[in-house]
Order: C-alpha cells, then structure tokens, then sequence
C-alpha cells in the first residue's frame, strides 16, 4: 500500500476543494476564526486536511506554501515543516487524540482532561518557530465532559495566534457551545469515480476492475475505509459474507465455521472486527433503504433479489431490531473480548432466525 495510513503523514487530499478554497480564503482574509470544526463521514480525509492546513499555517513565511492553483494548501513532503509536523516534532503544534493509559498501557476509550490541560502549557509561551500555533482535536466526540468543558474554555477565550482544529465525523456528540464557537466546514463523500481512481492508484493497485467497483462502493466515497477494507481483504470478506446470507433461512453451517476459523486466528483481531463491521453496514442500509422506500444501490442481481427476498420475510422494524441485536452482539465482543467464531456463529444463527421468521 502506498498511500500513508496517518494523516499527519500524508501529503495527498483529494476531492474536497470547496473545503480546501474556504481555508485558503478566510486566511487571504486576514480574519482567520480561532476555531474550525471539520465534520463529515469517518475517513473521508478531515484529520488529513487539517494536518494540510496546519502545514501551511505553519509554513506561510515560506516560498513552499503556494499562494494559488488548483490545491493552494501544499506544502511539499521534503519541505522541513512538513517532515516536522510528521514526526509530531513541531514545538507550535499539539494534536489531541485519545492516549495511552499509563497504567494499563492500552489506548484510552476516550479523551481526558488530562490530554486537553496539555494545552495550556503551549500557549503560555510565545511561538517557538513562527507566528502561530495550531491546536488539533483529531476525534473530538470522544473527549469526555471533562474534557470537552475544558476545550470550550480555550475556544471562549481564544488565546493570541492560536489555530483550533476541531475534528469529528460526530458532531452531534460535542457540546453545542463547542459547535457555536466554531466555523463549521464539513466535508463529503468522494464520488465512486474519484475514489475509484484512488483505489486503482495508490490504495489497492492490484484488483482487478470489478473487485475496484466493489471497493469502491462498499467504502461509501471514504478513502480511509477503502484503505482498511483493503489492507483486510474487504472485498474477499463481502463476497463471502453475501454468500452466506444468499442462502437464508437455510444456514450453511460450515461455510459460517469457515469463516470464523480464518478470523478467529491470533492475527485475525482486524479481520473480524471488519467482517463485523460490514455485517453492521450491510443490515443498516438494507434498514435505511427501506425506510426511503427505495431499492438501494445494489452491487449486483444477486444482492438485490436477497435484500428483497429478505423484506419479504420483515418489515422495516423487525429489521431494525435485528440491526441493534447485532451492533450490541459486536460492541459487547470488543468490550469484554469474547471468543470471535461464536460471536460469528451467534450473529448468523440471529440472522438465520431473522429470515425465518
């Protein structure tokens, strides 16, 4: 895989130029907002966007950071700045994200006041290597309230030359005084072709046109998604997973011990949880099809007639609840690390059960 998997590293954003253009002029303007909220799908490219911003914020005394052209945010992979921001080694930048829990060693489920409070340090002191300092809250829904009342202490009153970049793909989640303070920029979808492209060039060159197609659709216009479908065989795993829904109510028991053999093996932790989270995606837009009434975006005949055929057997409720059933099955087996075939066995036989009914 060519393309770099985090956003501080990756020099490459494409598809969002309105975004980029709104950037680019508030800062011509010379009436920057403090703060910006960067909402929109997980992985469609915010964090990578503010990461491109915070670049050019921090090299704009520098001939590399372009006044115009078609992506007047670049800064060039082997300008120093950019190297810098990469290594997480700027002094005027800070990123809050969930952290380390010392004690556990394990990563936080959330982001602590602890993590925001790191702040205030850097804005006590003046800028180390410009004029300005960038602040970013990359995954800004799971700050918990502690947190979040502390960030909206800094997006109240504002300190000197400081960027806040706030990034969520669940905006709904923070509080409404965060999402008043801020100047909202939300990104969309790629359209399939452009992410097409992307998949047949950087993310996963090797599939052939029809396995691109499937990527691509199954991703839903986000590179990031794209990229984690691939690098865990996404796209052997959908075709596997319709396989096996085809034949409900009849369940074929072997192929379900198949599948969860190969993802119940030491190195298979990834594969399940995106086997689980196509499963997730499947049932929730056959759910949200039919509340629009409409016949979706099937990817094939075969698809189609089994989403139809399995309408037939539940209305839109009865679905629904099979979807909550599945998404408590899947967040109670990442909480407490249960044994991942029998979640795989318990989650088809409810399906089967689902379609029998």
């Amino acid at each position: 895989m060519a393309e770099p998997s985090a956003p501080r590293e990756n020099p490459n954003l494409r598809g969002h130029e309105q975004a980029v253009q709104a950037l680019r002029t508030a800062w011509r303007s010379g009436r920057l907002h403090h703060a910006w909220l960067l909402s929109g799908p997980r992985g469609i490219g915010k964090a990578t966007l503010a990461f491109r911003f915070a670049r050019f914020v921090l090299a704009t005394e520098s001939e590399s950071a372009s006044e115009d052209g078609p992506d007047p945010l670049y800064v060039a992979p082997d300008h120093p700045i950019f190297k810098r921001v990469a290594s997480g080694g700027h002094s005027d930048l800070m990123t809050i994200e969930r952290s380390i829990n010392e004690k556990t060693k394990k990563l936080r489920t959330e982001i602590v006041v602890e993590d925001v409070r790191r702040i205030g340090r850097l804005v006590s002191l003046t800028p180390g290597e410009g004029e300005w300092r960038v602040i970013i809250v990359d995954g800004a829904e799971d700050m918990n309230r502690n947190a979040a009342n502390a960030i909206l202490k800094y997006l109240e009153e504002p300190p000197v030359q400081t960027l806040f970049l706030v990034v969520s793909h669940a905006p709904a989640r923070l509080l409404p005084t965060i999402r008043s303070r801020c100047r909202a920029l939300s990104l969309r979808p790629l359209g399939d072709d452009l992410l097409n492209q992307l998949i047949a060039g950087r993310i996963a060159p090797d599939l052939d046109a029809t396995e691109r197609a499937l990527l691509a659709s199954i991703s839903e216009g986000s590179p990031g998604r794209a990229l984690a479908l691939a690098e865990q065989g996404g796209v052997a795993l959908y075709n596997t997973l319709i396989g096996i829904l085809d034949g409900l109510p009849k369940l074929d028991i072997r192929a379900v011990h198949s599948l969860g053999d190969k993802v119940a093996r030491r190195d298979g932790l990834e594969a399940f949880r995106t086997l689980t989270g196509l499963m997730e995606w499947w049932l929730a837009r056959l759910v949200c099809d039919s509340a629009r009434g409409s016949e979706g975006r099937h990817l094939s005949t075969r698809e189609a007639a089994l989403c139809q055929r399995l309408m037939t057997t539940g209305d839109l409720e009865h679905w629904a609840l099979v979807w909550e059933k599945l998404r408590r099955l899947f967040a109670r087996a990442e909480a407490v690390n249960l044994e991942p075939k029998q979640v795989l066995l318990n989650a088809f036989t409810t399906l089967q059960q689902a379609a029998g009914d």
